[in-house]
């Protein structure tokens, strides 16, 4: 009743009643699951977290999501909250790039292994996961790719290579998914025209690019065979798209990509992914992000608002990308930008005590998922707090752990992050903002939604107890400030190198900005690319295609919103 009438009273007083209560109403980048430890470099002492590699599929109405190596997969009924299942019938326990299909009454999983066999499964029950394996055999496939069309017809798509194309072949469902003889070699990377195809952070290393992960998705009797490069570990690592008319090809290069690519902010990469239908017919892309601090594959989940424009071009909308935006809950409001900026970056902070310098309580405001503050200890006795310089209104907080000498494997029980955070105006009287004291949730990134916004000028983690070590990445805290949005960047200059994937961008700082997100496209109605910088007031963008003229516009932002955009910038 008291919940009703909160919701009521916001309502008639202008306030929208998801800034009050409903916690699945926005979410934020990398997604909140309890990512599995991995287990196949425990005898090296190597222990981390990940998830990579996405397939997500809907099947009556739910959500199931597929994920490499995580000894099950999540399913959920609004792509909001996810639930682990652990499976019945198992047969695939190291697991790689796992693909999935809605087949008639059935769900359908492969998973790659280059090394040997494997087999497709099946199960009509993926809550109980009593999961079937088709007798026959396929062979040697990574990173598979498994379609059915609509007039039944089966293929299956592969690859994951420095060498080798994306290729397909056409199964024989009536032969127990039998595939045909002939292997269609599809395309592959072309990194002299496509610069977000080469290798390396910001596409710098020689090296050959990885081109792997397709996924097929139809729409509008076309197939858009999605892609991933240049290599998991990078900040550049995105998704592109070729386009046919038909499943096995010809396909045509599509002349926005890369079409989900997230190279900026606090973490970044947005490749490998899966393109998914979701609550109020709004097409989501699901992809991996990168850590790389234990190894480099170590990862995470994303999900963002994708779809087609009224071209054909295919999008992913990655603009704020690891900021919050409305859940695929909330239909209708299509995963736009929640409008909640960042309140904690690189404001003055202190802690209870710090293992060493490098550690340092700092490194868990500096937008960097690499860096993280390392408590000495793990007890109640650990905090951390934040003095935001002037009060502003919390909407919302994230709080990123990080694996540091975890000595955890596999699918580990009774793991739990308990903790509180509180708010004071004047660093003398606090108030409980989130209270998870008593908390059974395994919550690796953590983000809360406060049921009522709070004003405050301080904020402060209180430690209760978490896995292993206490270490934070990102002690993120979101809402607005009460002062002006910075002004619009002025005097941007483009000037595009010899080398025509390459450009080199500047502009003229903004006072009280506290960074820039640069947009691009082919069209000055489709900037559809993204990278969010703070500080910086110039970028070498290393990400073009040779053949192709492109519009770029850069806004400012800091803790109180978002400048307009500057007019676009022709790149011819």
């Amino acid at each position: 009743m008291r919940k009703s009438l909160t919701i009521l009273l916001g309502l008639l007083l202008g306030t929208p009643a998801w800034a009050q209560l409903n916690q699945n109403t926005t979410y934020c980048n990398p997604l909140n699951i309890d990512y599995t430890y991995m287990i196949y470099n425990a005898a090296q002492g190597l222990s981390y977290r990940s998830g990579a590699d996405p397939a997500v599929v809907k099947f009556r109405g739910e959500y199931y999501m597929f994920v490499t190596r995580s000894l099950g997969y999540w399913h959920s009924t609004d792509m909001t909250n996810w639930q682990f299942i652990t499976p019945e019938k198992w047969y695939f326990q190291g697991s790689n790039a796992p693909a999935a299909h809605n087949y008639k009454d059935s769900v359908l999983y492969v998973t790659g292994d280059p090394s040997g066999s494997m087999s497709v499964l099946y199960t009509d029950n993926p809550k109980k996961g009593d999961w079937k394996a088709v007798p026959f055999i396929l062979n040697d496939l990574q990173d598979p790719d498994l379609f059915i069309d609509d007039d039944g017809k089966a293929y299956m798509f592969w690859g994951s290579s420095n060498v080798y194309p994306i290729r397909g072949r056409e199964l024989d469902r009536t032969k127990n998914f039998k595939p045909t003889k002939e292997i269609h070699e599809l395309f592959n990377l072309d990194a002299a025209k496509h610069g977000w195809e080469r290798f390396g952070e910001n596409h710098t290393s020689k090296e050959k690019g990885y081109i792997e992960g397709p996924w097929l998705t139809k729409h509008n009797n076309k197939y858009y065979m999605q892609y991933a490069a240049p290599g998991t570990e990078f900040n550049v690592y995105g998704d592109g798209v070729y386009v046919s008319d038909r499943p096995l090809g010809p396909y045509t290069y599509a002349s926005n990509n890369p079409v989900s690519y997230k190279p900026g902010g606090f973490i970044n990469g947005a490749g490998h992914g899966s393109t998914v239908l979701g609550p109020g017919n709004q097409y989501w892309h699901y992809a991996s992000m990168a850590v790389s601090v234990n190894v480099n594959w170590e990862r995470r989940l994303c999900a963002f608002p994708a779809g087609f424009d009224k071209d054909g071009l295919m999008y992913t909308n990655t603009s704020y990308g690891d900021y919050p935006h409305y859940a695929p809950s909330m239909p209708l409001k299509k995963g736009e930008f929640a409008g909640w900026m960042l309140l904690s970056y690189k404001k003055p902070v202190t802690a209870s005590s710090t293992k060493a310098p490098e550690y340092a309580a700092d490194r868990a405001l500096d937008e960097n998922i690499k860096t993280f503050w390392l408590a000495d200890k793990n007890d109640d006795k650990q905090w951390l707090q934040v003095d935001m310089q002037q009060a502003a209104t919390v909407y919302a907080v994230q709080i990123n752990y990080s694996d540091y000498q975890a000595d955890l494997y596999g699918r580990v029980p009774g793991l739990y992050h308990r903790y509180t955070v509180e708010g004071s105006l004047d660093g003398k009287t606090w108030k409980t903002l989130i209270d998870k004291k008593e908390s059974f949730v395994d919550t690796p990134n953590d983000y809360v939604a406060l049921e009522v916004p709070a004003t405050v000028r301080y904020i402060r983690y209180n430690n209760v107890s978490v896995p292993a070590n206490l270490a934070i990445s990102g002690f993120r805290v979101f809402g607005k400030g009460k002062g002006a949005s910075p002004k619009t960047p002025s005097n941007v200059k483009v000037i595009r190198a010899a080398d025509r994937r390459d450009a080199k961008l500047v502009w003229n700082a903004v006072k009280g900005s506290q960074g820039y997100n640069v947009k691009w496209g082919i069209a000055p109605d489709k900037l559809y690319s993204s990278w969010l910088l703070y500080g910086e007031t110039q970028l070498d963008l290393k990400s073009l295609n040779t053949d192709q003229t492109y519009y770029l516009s850069i806004e400012a932002f800091n803790e109180n919103g978002i400048s307009k955009s500057s007019t676009p910038v022709k790149i011819q």
